[in-house]
């Protein structure tokens, strides 16, 4: 349980997808003039890297990485297939996205209408692959943590992107010089915002 919440903790503040590792920036960017909107794309997002970074993990770890198909019997100790261990994820992450798609036309069609390509482009969201590649890398001791990861990802990203849209809202009253605005201020304050996120680096969690 303490790992659970260390790598949760973790994922939110420390090892930020935005802020730490610029990862989704597109969708950040793009997305991240109104903060309903980016509610709802970081929801999205959330829900997404919560959903396929345990199937991912468990895929990982009982089918793709070498010897993980023992449980079958001695004869598959030896195989190995990671190297489909990508393409698997992506598929993955490209049905969830499709999931998420689906029921955001069904129950929230102006969401979806205000969304517009940025909804279905989850699928290559960087972030969201990024997600299941770290969780390869770090090799977490089982599914829960994975599951903790996955949730503290999605929501450090959704807490970048609304603060961000809550930020672009005010300066749409603010009085920026002319060479700055739009993408240019966008860039500044992403980067004084990753700036202030690196002052979590130093938590002993």
């Amino acid at each position: 349980m303490e790992e659970f919440f260390n790598t949760f903790v973790k994922s939110i503040f420390v090892d930020n997808m935005i802020f730490a590792y610029y990862l989704g920036m597109c969708s950040f960017l793009a997305v991240s003039k109104n903060v309903k909107t980016a509610m709802g794309l970081g929801l999205a997002v959330t829900f997404i890297l919560v959903c396929t970074l345990p199937i991912n993990y468990v895929l990982e770890n009982y089918v793709l990485k070498e010897g993980a198909l023992s449980w079958l019997g001695p004869q598959f100790s030896n195989v190995d297939l990671s190297f489909l261990a990508l393409i698997i994820f992506i598929a993955v992450i490209a049905s969830f996205t499709q999931l998420v798609e689906m029921v955001v036309e069904k129950f929230a069609p102006a969401l979806y209408a205000s969304l517009g390509i940025f909804l279905p482009l989850i699928a290559v969201n960087c972030a969201i692959l990024g997600g299941s590649l770290f969780m390869q890398q770090r090799a977490f001791p089982n599914v829960g943590v994975a599951t903790g990861y996955g949730l503290g990802s999605g929501l450090g990203w959704m807490l970048a992107i609304v603060g961000m849209a809550a930020i672009r809202e005010r300066l749409a009253y603010s009085d920026i010089p002319k060479p700055l605005k739009g993408l240019g201020i966008s860039f500044i304050i992403t980067g004084l915002m990753g700036m202030a996120f690196m002052c979590f680096s130093g938590l002993k969690i």
